[in-house]
């Protein structure tokens, strides 16, 4: 007797979720996942709007917006006759920050923030930004009340659990030597930092000095000293989003394609999850290969193609028997990498979703990846 995995039960989870999480490798259709099960939650009547911390723009196109930005937007042509609506956005973290500084510190020091050339580069492109900016928006979208649902599409990398990390990083970062010493000439006033460094940090700051320069270090110093005021709000709100990930209502949802190293990345993240008492609804195997006439198998079809072959005119029969075959073999191999999972995680719930004809593009082309993701309940049933 075949053992199944548990069925993930897709409707389930998006009637009653306030939070879903997509996670996983690049080039898996996560995206179109995300959208998918933001779309199909909309048109169950629920107010859900999905968040895409992936720069590529197929977010947008598939929802027939012409760009996404920081700002949440109507998706239209949804069917909205249950009482849902869709909004769509996608992270700009340098804006994120920009509305964090303008919201919690008094307008001279958020002036002196924003102009700052250090916190210029750090809100656009230091490493671990981006992540903490999305843990930012998402409290933000939590706090405002507005939506039911929110549905976050996370980087195609293992960085796409990197924001786990944001309020330890973030603890480290303010908590940490590096900062004591660059808030010391900012607390003790412009003349006392080149007394600072002419004594106690001497050999420290002539190295960075050396590497960044005199005028950027200043620049770190006094961008440092007038941040001082928010570490604490800070480190309150990444942890409260940390927390929030852990509460009842949120779910992550890890998408793969069946493939070795798609699988591979998969139990990473499943692993990482479960490490961090994270809620996983379950796994998603994308673009898998059905055939209808499995019990045609390999073999016969082609012995069959090879006969055909020998008596001549049947050149159509015998390509169509042989890629046949060639497709009984592919969904077999991608069965027997799925069982291997399973197999090391037997109690995460599965779903299985065909591979499309084309790129989906269009809100049909997403309502059907919703509808294949919704049936795999009833697909997993007796008849």
């Amino acid at each position: 007797m075949t053992w199944h995995p548990p069925v993930f039960d897709v409707d389930s989870v998006l009637d009653t979720a306030q939070i879903l999480v997509c996670t996983g490798s690049g080039g898996v259709g996560k995206t179109t996942t995300a959208a998918s099960l933001a779309l199909r939650a909309a048109e169950r009547g629920r107010r859900t709007v999905v968040l895409t911390i992936d720069p590529a723009k197929r977010l947008a196109q598939s929802m027939g917006l012409t760009e996404l930005d920081n700002t949440p937007r109507a998706v239209l042509g949804i069917d909205a006759s249950k009482g849902g609506s869709l909004d769509a956005m996608m992270l700009d973290m340098k804006r994120t920050f920009d509305e964090i500084v303008l919201t919690h510190a008094e307008d001279d020091k958020a002036a002196q923030i924003l102009g700052n050339p250090f916190y210029q580069a750090l809100s656009s492109s230091f490493a671990g930004t981006q992540e903490y900016m999305a843990m930012e928006k998402l409290g933000q979208l939590k706090a405002t009340g507005d939506y039911d649902l929110i549905v976050v599409d996370t980087p195609p990398t293992r960085s796409a659990l990197d924001f786990l990390d944001a309020p330890d990083r973030l603890t480290t970062f303010l908590d940490g030597r590096m900062i004591r010493i660059l808030l010391a000439p900012a607390k003790a006033g412009g003349k006392a930092y080149f007394k600072v460094v002419s004594t106690g940090f001497a050999v420290f700051t002539n190295v960075i000095t050396k590497i960044i320069g005199a005028q950027v270090l200043q620049d770190v110093s006094q961008f440092v000293g007038a941040l001082e005021t928010m570490f604490g709000g800070f480190r309150e709100r990444a942890q409260a989003t940390y927390d929030l990930l852990k509460a009842p209502g949120t779910a992550f949802v890890v998408v793969a394609a069946p493939e070795r190293d798609a699988l591979r990345e998969a139990a990473y993240f499943v692993e990482r999850l479960e490490q961090e008492s994270m809620p996983l609804a379950g796994l998603v195997v994308n673009r898998v290969h059905r055939t209808a006439g499995s019990h045609l198998s390999v073999e016969r079809s082609i012995a069959a193609a090879d006969s055909l072959d020998e008596t001549g005119g049947h050149e159509l029969t015998s390509a169509v028997l042989r890629l046949h075959a060639d497709r009984v073999a592919l969904s077999a191999r991608e069965r027997r990498l799925q069982e291997r999972f399973s197999g090391a995680h037997p109690s995460v719930p599965v779903v299985e979703v065909a591979a499309q004809p084309g790129d989906v593009h269009d809100l049909d082309g997403l309502r059907a990846v919703g509808a294949d993701l919704a049936g795999g309940l009833e697909a997993a049933l007796p008849a």
